[in-house]
């Protein structure tokens, strides 16, 4: 398992870079032939390629994740693949590189493995935009779906995570001299802390909805009233009734000063996932690994997708570790092992039901 992490971790994945995305699903595809067989096949889109993998038979489980990162070309020859006192670092390690290998390997010690999919998109970080219908079609066909991001706190399980989503809000003003005549302007970024204000307070962190403007720009030069500015502003919601207010009050943004005008871009994309989803199958994980704990989580997964289609959906069956998306990012080697039979364990339970 070691080998073939380094293996993926050392071709560098970041979303949007088709070239090192290509790169990429081809090593994915190599070490699933390598270990299981068969042929995986690189679906091609405009994000990248897809990898997916069949055993043959009647599909019964799908093993979803993917292979782009959020690093920047160039990240490992900064932070190389390293093992040491127990952890493997380097970027992708945790997210998800080492899940996809541990359920690799989980999978080849399966006698039987008909029935078994494999897909590994190449869009996950940046909103699943081209792989969203093929994952959903075949989570459909498979009829359960086991997600290979990385573990929750201590090693939990995720059994549930919100629905996450990010708007823009832009506001058209008036230029103007900011000495000469700052009145015959319309100040587009008063206008924008205006904004900031009205959504923040949309936030509901009693029922587990939070709004957190995190990104804004206006103006152009030090003595121009600004004529325009935009509010970048992150979004988690464990219903779908807080997605369908959310959606709604940030359609029904007014300005507030006379002549500005409010444009609004976004949307809950992600649906939430409810634990229900997860219920059936947390209770099989159980009986393998009676110690696992599942958590409910505020980051998105493709197991959104899933879930929000009633197909029974586990999340959180990769790495053990931290650091996701941070240069701390690291694995717990010791864990690999349990990981990987959790996983065949899993699978051989629901094609047994």
């Amino acid at each position: 398992m070691i080998d073939d992490l380094r293996t993926l971790v050392e071709v560098e994945s970041p979303s949007r870079d088709l070239d090192a995305l290509t790169a990429s699903a081809k090593a994915v595809a190599a070490v699933i032939e390598s270990r299981l067989g068969g042929q995986a096949v690189l679906v091609e889109s405009e994000a990248g390629p897809h990898v997916h993998w069949s055993a043959g038979g009647e599909s019964q489980v799908l093993v979803l994740g993917h292979h782009d990162t959020v690093f920047p070309l160039g990240t490992l020859e900064r932070r190389p693949f390293t093992v040491e006192d127990g952890r493997a670092t380097g970027p992708g390690v945790f997210d998800m590189l080492g899940g996809l290998v541990q359920a690799v390997h989980g999978l080849a010690t399966l006698d039987d493995r008909s029935g078994v999919e494999i897909l590994v998109t190449a869009d996950e970080e940046v909103g699943s935009g081209s792989s969203r219908a093929l994952l959903e079609e075949r989570a459909l066909a498979c009829g359960a779906v086991l997600v290979l991001e990385g573990a929750a706190d201590g090693g939990g399980l995720k059994t549930g995570r919100k629905g996450c989503g990010t708007f823009q809000v832009s506001v058209a003003g008036r230029a103007s001299h900011a000495g000469l005549e700052p009145a015959a302007g319309i100040n587009a970024l008063i206008e924008a802390a205006h904004q900031v204000l009205d959504v923040a307070a949309l936030g509901r962190p009693d029922i587990g909805t939070t709004v957190t403007p995190t990104v804004a720009s206006a103006g152009t030069l030090d003595n121009v009233v600004p004529a325009e500015a935009t509010v970048v502003v992150d979004v988690r919601v464990e219903s779908v009734g807080e997605k369908d207010r959310i959606e709604a009050a940030f359609a029904a943004l007014a300005p507030h000063l006379d002549g500005a005008k409010i444009t609004v871009r976004g949307s809950v994309g992600r649906p939430p996932m409810p634990e229900s989803a997860s219920a059936g199958l947390f209770a099989v994980a159980k009986r393998l690994l009676p110690e696992l704990e599942g958590r409910v989580v505020g980051g998105g997964s493709d197991g959104n997708f899933t879930a929000a289609l009633g197909v029974p959906t586990l999340d959180g069956l990769g790495a053990v570790g931290g650091g996701a998306h941070a240069d701390h990012e690291y694995l717990v080697v010791e864990a690999m092992a349990d990981r990987a039979n959790l996983v065949a364990g899993l699978v051989k339970a629901i094609r047994i039901a």
